[in-house]
């Protein structure tokens, strides 16, 4: 029987500074050296952002469309 997929819990909501600039810079990188778009952009919204990829790759975050998971250690319970 296949899995579904379940919703994020709270803690996966919520990412740190470090794991956003991490995941923003990651995908950047990624459009940067010609990975394709996850979003739709018009060629004047593109000229608009001067075809930036942090700028396309923080639209891609605000959009939740990062193909870029974060995984945490478990806290250890004593």
């Amino acid at each position: 029987m296949a899995k579904t997929k379940s919703q994020p819990t709270e803690e996966e909501m919520h990412y740190t500074k470090y794991e956003r600039a991490r995941m923003i810079g990651s995908r950047a990188l990624q459009l940067s050296m010609g990975a394709p778009f996850l979003v739709k952009l018009t060629p004047e919204e593109l000229t608009k952002m001067r075809h930036d990829p942090l700028e396309i790759a923080l639209m891609e975050y605000e959009q939740g469309v990062l193909p870029i998971t974060v995984k945490r250690p478990k806290a250890k319970v004593n």
